[in-house]
């Protein structure tokens, strides 16, 4: 009997071609970028966790009620919010995100379990029927499962060179302007390392020779000088001359110079810069969202439920009105207009406001106006011949 006795994935492997010209060039090694370095950089942290918070804010609704409670409750590990929040955050870092889908005996879906891609080899089967998977699990007990096939694996992917099988990371279009960034960030650190600060400058005037320590000590004397006089006035004889220092925002500018790297970071991933640069605090938070951002969260929402419609065999939808109105106020005044419009009745906009959650259910029923009536004054019969005969007698 063999020592070693391991079932051989019968696939092909499914390999890019700059990874054979990055083996052959080593020049062009520095062109990957790792998710872990790149989350120190301050840009692509801010708009990898405000999208997939925002993601992970949004409501999964499935058709059915078997699909939608393992999407309520997707692991055993962590809560739904963090399990999500984790699966599009590597999604946006990686440009694919996998969960292995654990189930029972009798098929019943039990738990998902979230893989990082080091841990998930995708091959193609030989006549190009689908895909398999080579996983190594965490688990010492599990190790290493091979030829997984890719209906046990949720593989959600962005863009893609090879037909869709893998997805490709959006840190690769980042790999200059992240290495311009840390340059930058090293040239800013050095020049503040070694820029002088001084309150001002002291000149021995007269054609005065001193040597350096003499200098300095004059300068400690003149500074001893100007601490006893309690901030008073500097009292200077004829052979100085002191004259203050302008600051001058020289490192500012310095810092200015690579503002344009959170600008392009930010293009990478579809979304306006104003989220990372502070321009958005300026604004309410459903403005400074807009129609961009939201389409910008449709594209990611598609490739997720793209990828949960085919696995789950149901139909699945990605209700971001939580993420981009948290408060619900945007689509009230929808309503609210659509039944100033004659669109809606005053039923279907509170019906429609209490499914969102905005009315409660047990609302009261609105009051019915009290109309105010008149009061009428009765005129006798007998005033109106009056008047009558006494207006003919003033006709004739």
């Amino acid at each position: 009997m063999p020592l070693f006795n391991q079932k051989v994935s019968p696939g092909l492997t499914i390999a890019d071609d700059t990874d054979i010209l990055h083996f052959l060039n080593p020049d062009g090694s520095d062109k990957y970028v790792d998710a872990r370095t790149a989350l120190k950089n301050s840009d692509i942290y801010s708009i990898v966790f405000q999208l997939s918070s925002d993601l992970a804010n949004g409501k999964l609704i499935a058709d059915g009620p078997r699909a939608q409670g393992i999407l309520n409750n997707p692991t055993q590990t962590s809560n739904a919010h963090a399990f999500w929040q984790s699966m599009f955050a590597q999604l946006l870092l990686g440009g694919e995100a996998f969960a292995y889908r654990w189930r029972n005996q009798n098929g019943t879906e039990m738990t998902w379990e979230y893989l990082r891609p080091s841990q998930v080899t995708p091959f193609l089967l030989e006549d190009g029927s689908g895909l398999i998977y080579n996983i190594t699990f965490d688990e010492p007990e599990i190790g290493l499962m091979q030829a997984v096939p890719q209906s046990n694996l949720i593989h959600i992917r962005l863009l893609s060179q090879n037909g869709g099988k893998t997805g490709i990371s959006p840190l690769s279009a980042l790999a200059n302007e992240l290495q311009i960034k840390d340059q930058s960030n090293k040239l800013t650190l050095s020049a503040l390392g070694r820029s002088i600060t001084a309150p001002g400058i002291l000149s021995i005037k007269h054609g005065g020779l001193l040597s350096d320590n003499d200098k300095a000590s004059r300068s400690r004397k003149f500074m001893k000088q100007t601490a006893a006089s309690d901030n008073g006035p500097i009292v200077l004889d004829d052979l100085e001359e002191y004259t203050p220092l302008e600051v001058k925002s020289n490192v500012a500018q310095l810092l200015n110079q690579v503002s344009w790297t959170g600008a392009q970071i930010a293009k990478v991933y579809g979304v306006s810069d104003s989220i990372i640069n502070g321009q958005g605090d300026q604004q309410s938070s459903i403005q400074m969202m807009g129609n961009a951002y939201v389409k910008s969260l449709s594209r990611y929402a598609n490739a997720i439920t793209s990828e949960l419609n085919d696995k789950l065999n149901t139909n699945i939808k990605l209700d971001l009105r939580s993420a981009i109105d948290p408060l619900g106020d945007e689509y009230a005044s929808t309503i609210a207009n659509l039944q100033k419009n004659g669109t809606l009745g005053a039923n279907q906009a509170a019906w429609l406001l209490q499914q969102a959650n905005y009315l409660p259910d047990d609302m009261p029923e609105k009051e019915q106006a009290k109309v105010q009536v008149q009061p009428v004054q009765m005129v006798s019969s007998g005033d109106n011949q009056s008047t009558e005969g006494g207006d003919s007698d003033g006709k004739d």
